[in-house]
This record gives structure tokens, C-alpha cells and sequence, in this order.
């Protein structure tokens, strides 16, 4: 078993994210282009249902197996680790089975009287195996999270993209001369395809490491191992018992995150349609907002997801030893890396959203979308840390409360401000803005509260500075219009004003040579 440290895992994650991030915009420019955003509506509507199944499914529970197997395997009590697995995945494939019967019997009521758009009904009965395999997928890689082995979920997080692209396009454009409904449907039958074959990698991963663990068991008992190392000790509680403790509240938290998702498509739909706005125009708008902005403000979360995963084992090893300055060092590493690698996207977005959005999804209409919401990106990507550290500290009541204020507030802006016809789709997006930063600020508070760990002021001030100065240079090079060609000018700015951002960085001492010499790749080069 390859165990990596806090930093190289999560930039092994960080890597496969990344490909992902980029293979996966792939059918994000290219769907809009085949199926139009109406189709990409369609697809998008069936997602907050799939969203709050896949909630109850794996919510609570790949965190609780994380941080137990990181627990057990401190203490190398490699039969406890066995026992956490299967106990998991008996309560995973249980409830996946159940949820999944639940979703195609009520598949046409959902669809025809829930949901804005009856079309949906197709891409509604192709996404229902996701909750089972995901589900399964999910405990895999949450054994591999907690053995701090980060390789397995990167590569079938990889292979998982590159067949959904191929399959997704594929029948999308085959499925496409039977009407937008089909084609939506088949761009889901893409996604599932591409999920077996993700699950497919972690399970080779899995048994290939299930091989080696007997020899690797036999020595550790020969040579440090009395019997009653492998017994449960008599104060913790049964494994079931303890993993509804702890996955309870994180799926109740995560839960209010997917039902406000599901109410925020139903609301923003209706009150588009109270606005004076058809069906088929809102659900076009909803598949912009949701389908193409969305996701390229979500692009640097690759980052941000990369850190909460491996800050969940390593913050829950050190709050068991009761140490509360490597608690406070990852949590500085993490939220820093997460202002720096994001900051530069959202001045990019910002700056250049009309050419972006004419460039990648051939509908510069939709930019002043993309303008309002890049900015608070930067909230987004605190928030994943944020809450990651919430869970793995144990204090996922917290989080559930705080996502729950945020959610409350966010769905009664959308009724009040998507109604009104002179807003409209942007009456939505505002309401999504807000629901973040008063969630991520939320998320903050409670980190001081519970560890003391505040983030630190000052870089604000040094990445904001940097922001303002990388603006400006890129900005100049966008109007010099030194090529020939639009698209080689926003390349130019948008490059130029990053390697820019990076030497500020670098100069004020807010990314250092050690920071750098931690990157895997880079570590080896100057070894």
C-alpha cells in the first residue's frame, strides 16, 4: 500500500482534478453546441433529485470510513479496518438498492407533476443506477482516503471522465434527431457509463491491495502484534452504531445542501414562470445558469476538493492527539492554497466573461451572469476546507445548521427576486451569490470558535493587491490585441497576467520555495 503524505495527497488529487476539470468542459462546450442550452436545461433538471438520493447514499458515510480506517490504521489494527469496510458498504449497497427502486416508481409523477419540464422523464430513468454505483464507488474510495492512499480515487476519478465525455457526446448527437428529450437522456446514459467504468478502476485497486494485505497482516502480528490488539477496545461502540453517529448529522448537513438544490431548480422555474418567461425559455435559462456557469466557476474547486479530502484523515489523526498546531497549520495550508489558485481564475472570468462565454459555449449572452457570479467564487473555494475541517473535528451539527441558514435565506431571495421581470434568471443568480457568503463566512466563524484558527487578514490584503496588479497588466494585453486572432489574445491576457500574479506571489513571501518544493514533481526534480 503507497501512503502519501497531507500534501502529496492532495496533489495527486489535485493533478487528476485538474484533468478532469479540463477533459470535462470538453462536453460542457460541445453539448450546448449539439443539444442547444434548451437540451442542456433538460439534462440539468434531473440532477438536484439524483442530488439529494446520492445525499442519503453517501453523505455521512465515506467521511465516517475515512476517518476510522485513518484511525485504525494508526494503530495498526488492520481487522477493525475490515470491519469498517464491509460494515459500510453492507449499509451503502442497502440503501443505494432501496432509493434506486424508489426513483423508477415514481419517476413519471416526479417528472410530469414536480419537476418544471415533463420532458425530463428520459433523462429521469437513465440517471437511476447512478445512486447504486456511486454509492459502491464511494466506500472504495473512501478505504483508500483513509489509508492515505489517494492514487486509486485519482485514477478512476480520470478514467471515470473520459469515458463519460466519449459516451456522453456520442449519444447525445445519436439520440439528438428524436427530439432535445433524447438527446438529454442520452448525454446521461454517458455519465453512467463512465461511473461503472470509475468504479470498475477502484474495485482492481481495491482487490489488488486486498492481495498483498495478508502477507503484510502476517508480519505485523508475528512481529508487534499481541491477540487482543485486534479487539475492539471496551469503550467504542459498535462499528455500525458509531458510523449513523457520525454519518447521520454529515448526511442531515449535506442533505439540506441537496434538498435546497432541488427546491432552488423547482422555485427558480416557477418564478421565471411568474415573470412572464415560458417553460422552454426558463428551462434554457436555468441550463445556463446551472449547466454552463456554473460549472466554470466551480473549475478551480479541483484544488479545494483535492485539500478537503486529505484534510479530513489528517485533521481527524491530529484532534485525536489533541494537536492543535499541526490543526492549525493544515488549516492555514489549505485555505492559503485555496485564495492563491483561485484568485487568478476569478479575475479571468471577470475581466474576460463576454469572450469566454462566446468562445467556449457559442452564447455571449449569457456573460453578465458569468461577471456577476465569478467574483464570489472566491467564497466557494474557502468553503470546501472550511467545511471539510467542521466534519473531520467532528462537528458536522454545525455545519448542518450553518448550510441550513444559508439554504433558508437563499430560497425565499429566489421566490421574492426571480419573480420580478425586470431580474428575472439574475434575480436566481443573486440569491446563489448570497447563499455563499453568508455560508462560508458561517463555516469560518465556527472553525475560530471550535480551534481558535482564524484566517489570517493580511493575506487578503497580499492576494487582493496581486489581483488588482494582474487586472490591470491583463487587461493591457487583451487591448493591445498584439495577435491575430481573438482567441489567441484572451490566451496571451489571461496567461500573461497568471505568470504575473505568480511573481507577486512569489515576491511577498506568500508562496515560498518550500511551498513549491512540496509539489511532488517538483520534489523529485530538485532532490
Amino acid at each position: 500500500m503507497t501512503k502519501q503524505s497531507f500534501i502529496k495527497g492532495a496533489m495527486i488529487l489535485l493533478l487528476a482534478g485538474v484533468i478532469n476539470r479540463l477533459l470535462g468542459f470538453v462536453p460542457r462546450i460541445i453539448l450546448p453546441r449539439i443539444m442547444g442550452a434548451e437540451g442542456v436545461g433538460i439534462y440539468q433538471l434531473g440532477y438536484p433529485f439524483l442530488s439529494v438520493m446520492l445525499t442519503i447514499v453517501v453523505g455521512g458515510i465515506p467521511l465516517a470510513v475515512a476517518k476510522w480506517i485513518a484511525e485504525a490504521e494508526s494503530r495498526g489494527d488492520t481487522r477493525r479496518v475490515k470491519t469498517i469496510f464491509r460494515t459500510a458498504m453492507t449499509l451503502t449497497v442497502t440503501l443505494s438498492l432501496a432509493l434506486t427502486a424508489l426513483l423508477v416508481l415514481f419517476a413519471p409523477f416526479l417528472s410530469s407533476h414536480i419537476l418544471p419540464d415533463a420532458r425530463v422523464y428520459q433523462t429521469f430513468l437513465c440517471m437511476t443506477p447512478l445512486v447504486t454505483i456511486i454509492g459502491v464507488s464511494s466506500v472504495y474510495r473512501a478505504y483508500f482516503q483513509g489509508k492515505h492512499n489517494m492514487i486509486p480515487t485519482a485514477a478512476s476519478q480520470v478514467t471515470e471522465t473520459i469515458i463519460r465525455i466519449i459516451f456522453q457526446l456520442t449519444l447525445a448527437a445519436a439520440l439528438l434527431p428524436y427530439g432535445l428529450e433524447w438527446a438529454a437522456a442520452g448525454a446521461m446514459l454517458g455519465t453512467v457509463a463512465g461511473e461503472i467504468a470509475g468504479l470498475g478502476v477502484t474495485v482492481y485497486h481495491y482487490y489488488k491491495d486486498r492481495r498483498r494485505q495478508p502477507i503484510a497482516d502476517e508480519q505485523e502480528t508475528e512481529v508487534k502484534s499481541p491477540p487482543t490488539l485486534y479487539k475492539r477496545r471496551p469503550s467504542e461502540p459498535p462499528v455500525m452504531r458509531r458510523l449513523l453517529h457520525l454519518s447521520v448529522p454529515v448526511t442531515g448537513s449535506r442533505l439540506v445542501g441537496s434538498l435546497s438544490y432541488l427546491l432552488e431548480t423547482i422555485f427558480t422555474n416557477r418564478s421565471l414562470a411568474a415573470a412572464g418567461i415560458a417553460i422552454g425559455v426558463a428551462t434554457s435559462q436555468y441550463g445556463a445558469l446551472q449547466g454552463m456557469i456554473v460549472p466554470l466557476v466551480l473549475l478551480p474547486t479541483a484544488l479545494t476538493y483535492s485539500l478537503s479530502v486529505s484534510l479530513i484523515p489528517t485533521l481527524a489523526e491530529a484532534a485525536a492527539k489533541g494537536d492543535r498546531e499541526l490543526i492549525h497549520r493544515r488549516m492555514h495550508q489549505s485555505l492559503r492554497l485555496s485564495l492563491v489558485t483561485g484568485a487568478p481564475f476569478v479575475v479571468v472570468m471577470t475581466l474576460f466573461a463576454e469572450p469566454l462565454c462566446r468562445l467556449i459555449y457559442n452564447h455571449a449572452d449569457i456573460a453578465p451572469l458569468l461577471r456577476l457570479i465569478a467574483p464570489f467564487g472566491m467564497f466557494i473555494y474557502l468553503q470546501g476546507p472550511l467545511q471539510a475541517a467542521l466534519q473531520a473535528l467532528e462537528k458536522p451539527g454545525t455545519a448542518l445548521m450553518n448550510t441550513f441558514i444559508g439554504a433558508g435565506i437563499k430560497l425565499v431571495l429566489i421566490i421574492q427576486l426571480a419573480s420580478k421581470p425586470e431580474l428575472g434568471i439574475y434575480g436566481a443568480a443573486i440569491a446563489i451569490c448570497l447563499n455563499i457568503v453568508i455560508v462560508t463566512a458561517l463555516h469560518g466563524w465556527s472553525v475560530a470558535r471550535f480551534v481558535g484558527y482564524r484566517i489570517k487578514l493580511l493575506d487578503f490584503v497580499k492576494v487582493g493587491t496581486a489581483m488588482m496588479i494582474m487586472s490591470a497588466f491583463a487587461l493591457w494585453l487583451m487591448k493591445g490585441a498584439w495577435l491575430p486572432h481573438e482567441a489567441l489574445n484572451l490566451l496571451l491576457a489571461s496567461v500573461g497576467g497568471i505568470v504575473l500574479y505568480i511573481i507577486i506571489m512569489l515576491l511577498t513571501g506568500f508562496v515560498n520555495r518550500y511551498d513549491v518544493l512540496r509539489i511532488p514533481i517538483i520534489n523529485r526534480l530538485f532532490k
